[in-house]
């Protein structure tokens, strides 16, 4: 039985998928690199770069990690100069991570021209194509967050 359009355009989007998730992961291993840090300090990064102050707390949840391992990430990350940590004004128990001027500036520096050819890339859709795109998007990543959190609960395999 032969498969139709729509099946090869389904496979086609699977394939073009796998491609960008390599071409996402290549980027985000040379960035580390760059910057001299880790994968998972990259992604640190790039939640407090986007949330602009966060609690350790909330990095953890964020990123799947837990306390210890985020403390450590913190002390790595603040000796390289890419973020501060403070007590919070509100509870002084609490402490609030920020991203230093220089980090900003150096995801900047890095994202900047590929946020500039995204414009351009993303300038010949309509409005409507746009939408589409996002909910593909919103509705892949959910995807993945489920299959991930699947994966995570099952028995690890020996080795």
């Amino acid at each position: 039985m032969s498969r139709g359009i729509k099946d090869d355009l389904r496979v086609a989007l699977g394939t073009a998928v796998r491609a960008f998730q390599r071409a996402v992961d290549a980027l985000d291993e040379a960035v580390a690199a760059h910057l001299g840090i880790n994968r998972t300090d990259l992604r640190c990064l790039d939640v407090l770069i986007e949330l602009e102050t966060a609690t350790p707390g909330l990095l953890a949840e964020r990123l799947g990690l837990t306390t210890g391992s985020v403390t450590a990430m913190l002390d790595r990350l603040e000796r390289l100069g890419y973020l501060t940590r403070s007590p919070d004004p509100a509870d002084r128990r609490r402490v609030i991570v920020r991203p230093t001027a220089s980090a900003v500036a150096a995801a900047m520096d890095i994202y900047g021209p590929l946020a500039a050819a995204g414009d351009e890339v993303t300038a010949r859709y309509t409005a409507a194509d746009l939408r589409l795109v996002i909910d593909y998007l919103d509705r892949g990543r959910a995807l993945q967050e489920e299959h991930a959190a699947r994966i995570r609960s099952l028995p690890r395999r020996p080795r």
